[in-house]
């Protein structure tokens, strides 16, 4: 059985053997070169990684990535078939051309924008950077993990704070965390496992009083799912010139999980810092470019697939009633319910039912997280779900 190796694994390995040390800024590369641990295999969690390369085949549902399973728009789909004549060329010039049509729909300049292939190339950028120091980085406990788990990687110190009574990232905690020592606070909004979504005023508030003091790190890969993401987006602080970075990525609704294309947007300065780790432009390829400039704020599309991802969870909120099982409401394109067994026994026994999902064990119990699928998918779970409830 080959050896799994998680993403960011793949990345590193994949940054040091196209450049070696010299792709990292000055100072970076002992840093680097550094012995450093393994990336753990998924910290007693089964990684949607090691389940779709090692897994028992054949899958009936993959439920174990936040992915849309809908797939790009057609408009993408068909701009990356006529990009294929000219993928010989190096993609310079659409790239640009990508960063403007960015740069204008989110009122920033291009120079805001530092485009990758995927967000995941823009995570480990920021904890290369913010780990130089052996600083602290502050953390929802659970949240999603790539930024914390490399930047640990790098000897950075994780504060990370449990969520609220509600499951939501505790603002007020982590605000108190903040000393002399921290050197990022990461925020994901949507929150990823729980799904959770913070007070629009009480988060904008607060990036606003600490990136005074530290910067602050918005993900929000999962923003799209929100009814009104305008309302809700960190966009505006860095219009304002606050020290916040803001990722997104095209991986969930737009449908490119595989074609990988993301993006940060911050303070020129840290734009041109963040560059120096990571590959830019020649990192996402042609036909990838090309997909992400003919999709981007599609809006028929983008509705299209929320509404059948609703459609969806709906499903699985029904299935899980049904059964007597609570849940988090969700404001992403998955959902987190407690199991009334051990999480690594339910993945095992799902999975052999051919259905894929995560588990978690968080505030004394362990749970499930379901990615939503199409609702063949959805079905599938709850056929297997209703054999182990």
């Amino acid at each position: 059985m080959a050896t799994s190796m998680d993403r960011r694994t793949w990345l590193k390995a994949s940054a040091l053997l196209a450049g070696g040390t010299a792709f990292f800024p000055s100072g970076i590369s002992s840093l680097v070169a550094m012995p450093r641990p393994a990336a753990p295999a998924l910290r007693e969690r089964i990684t949607e990684e090691s389940l779709l390369t090692d897994g028992p085949p054949p899958m009936r549902a993959r439920l174990l990535a936040n992915e849309n399973p809908f797939g790009p728009s057609q408009k993408a789909k068909q701009a990356m078939v006529d990009s294929l004549n000219t993928s010989y060329q190096y993609p310079f010039m659409h790239y640009r051309e990508l960063v403007q049509k960015i740069a204008a729909h989110e009122g920033v300049s291009p120079e805001s924008i530092l485009l990758s292939a995927g967000s995941s190339p823009l995570l480990l950028a920021a904890a290369m950077h913010f780990s130089q120091k052996g600083g602290t980085i502050i953390t929802g406990d659970p949240s999603y993990d790539d930024l914390v788990e490399s930047a640990k990687e790098f000897n950075a110190i994780i504060a990370a704070v449990p969520l609220t009574a509600d499951y939501k990232l505790d603002l007020d905690a982590m605000e108190k965390k903040v000393d002399a020592k921290t050197a990022l606070v990461y925020i994901c909004n949507p929150n990823n496992p729980t799904g959770t979504v913070l007070d629009t005023a009480k988060l904008k508030a607060f990036c606003e009083r600490v990136s005074k003091k530290v910067p602050v790190f918005v993900d929000e890969a999962y923003i799209d799912y929100l009814p009104n993401p305008e309302a809700v987006t960190l966009m505006d602080a860095v219009k304002k010139n606050q020290n916040i970075l803001v990722a997104r990525t095209f991986s969930k609704l737009y449908g490119f999980a595989g074609l990988r294309v993301g993006y940060v947007v911050a303070q020129p300065e840290m734009v041109k810092t963040l560059s120096k780790y990571t590959n830019g432009a020649m990192s996402i390829s042609g036909p990838a470019i090309m997909a992400a400039l003919a999709s981007f704020q599609d809006k028929t599309y983008l509705a299209e697939a929320l509404q059948k991802t609703m459609a969806s969870k709906q499903f699985l909120y029904d299935t899980l009633k049904k059964e007597g099982y609570e849940y988090i409401p969700s404001s992403a394109n998955f959902v987190m319910f407690p199991l009334r067994m051990d999480g690594k026994r339910f993945s095992d026994e799902m999975i052999k039912r051919g259905v894929g999902i995560r588990y978690w064990k968080f505030a004394g119990k362990d749970w499930c997280r379901v990615s939503l699928g199409r609702m063949d998918e959805m079905q599938a779970f709850a056929e297997a779900f209703q054999q182990l409830s």
